[in-house]
């Protein structure tokens, strides 16, 4: 049996700490005596989330059994630390076998010392902050999450269910992992490097009508023309202009937006459907299978096929 110990404190973000309970109890329920699930605060006493909301904790943390997976949540209580949380996690996070932040709970980690030469993620609003105050550690704003030895950080709130779900899907198999992601109506898992927001959402809206025009003509036509001089004519603007004021008023270039229009497309179709691989990059625009296994490598890590078997969905029934 797995000990899941997660830390409490004033001002904890509660998703960060319900999210992956949920996941590690629906796998208990699953097969019973895989974990037993914990909460500690540094006194034992019960905290209040950011929200609001009464935590009441099982034990204090100088109580706490070693754990096999310690996971460290964030919220608002991490900008401004209790001293002793950051010496027990110091003195005791080495010691689980498994390492687990959600959100901004890595810069408590990060605090201790325990991200040092490690590469890390969390909410993608808090990522330059943290990067700055702790410069030993990489931290990536992209990644829903990132696994780095025995150490695993995610960002945002659901991303700590998305991260839960793959370590359940480590430890007990892809079965149950799969029946607590059905209960909880959320994907199985998502992939770790998938990006924390959308192409649309992580570019910036532009001001310009006929430039929000070309964002919405690109999310909706990405087998098209989509080169600059194409996209400039539709705008009404010459090819410089338009890559100038597409930058200016989005922050990322007419290509790299195209890129991650395409891939999320091409994403999509290789979780949701059966088409085949040569329809898929002609629908999204790459031409050939091999422009967009270039693209998947280069962007995800895997080839389509591979990521078609680790991310789609097992048939049921």
């Amino acid at each position: 049996m797995r000990t899941v110990l997660i830390v409490l404190f004033d001002g904890v973000q509660s998703l960060d700490v319900t999210g992956p309970l949920e996941v590690f109890a629906g796998a208990e329920t699953c097969r019973g005596g895989s974990y037993r699930i914990r909460t500690a605060s540094l006194d034992g006493t019960p905290v209040r989330a950011s929200s609001g909301l009464g935590l009441v904790p099982d034990l204090a943390l100088a109580d706490a059994p070693v754990p096999h997976t310690l996971v460290v949540p964030g919220g608002r209580g991490t900008r401004r630390p209790e001293p002793r949380l950051i010496d027990w996690l110091r003195a005791h996070g080495p010691r689980a076998e498994r390492l687990v932040s959600v959100c901004t709970g890595a810069g408590l980690l990060a605090a201790a010392g325990l991200l040092d030469g490690r590469r890390a993620t969390t909410h993608w609003a808090y990522c330059d902050r943290l990067a700055q105050e702790h410069p030993r550690v990489e931290f990536d704003p992209d990644p829903i999450f990132v696994r780095d030895g025995n150490v695993a950080t995610s960002a945002g709130v659901t991303s700590g269910i998305d991260l839960a779900l793959a370590l359940v899907e480590e430890d007990l198999g892809r079965d149950v992992a799969l029946t607590i992601a059905r209960h909880l109506v959320v994907f199985l898992r998502r992939p770790g490097n998938q990006a924390q927001f959308s192409a649309q959402l992580a570019a910036q809206t532009a001001h310009r009508e006929p430039l929000r025009e070309v964002q919405r003509w690109i999310s909706e036509h990405p087998g098209g023309d989509l080169g600059v001089e194409s996209l400039a004519a539709r705008a009404g603007l010459s090819p410089r202009h338009f890559a100038r004021a597409f930058h200016a008023e989005t922050g990322t270039t007419p290509g790299r937006y195209v890129e991650r229009v395409r891939l999320e497309h091409a994403r999509r179709l290789l979780e949701d459907t059966t088409d085949g691989i040569e329809g898929i990059s002609r629908a999204c625009g790459y031409g050939t299978p091999e422009g967009m296994r270039r693209a998947f490598v280069k962007i995800l890590g895997s080839a389509p096929a591979e990521y078609r078997r680790r991310f789609r969905p097992a048939p049921t029934g």
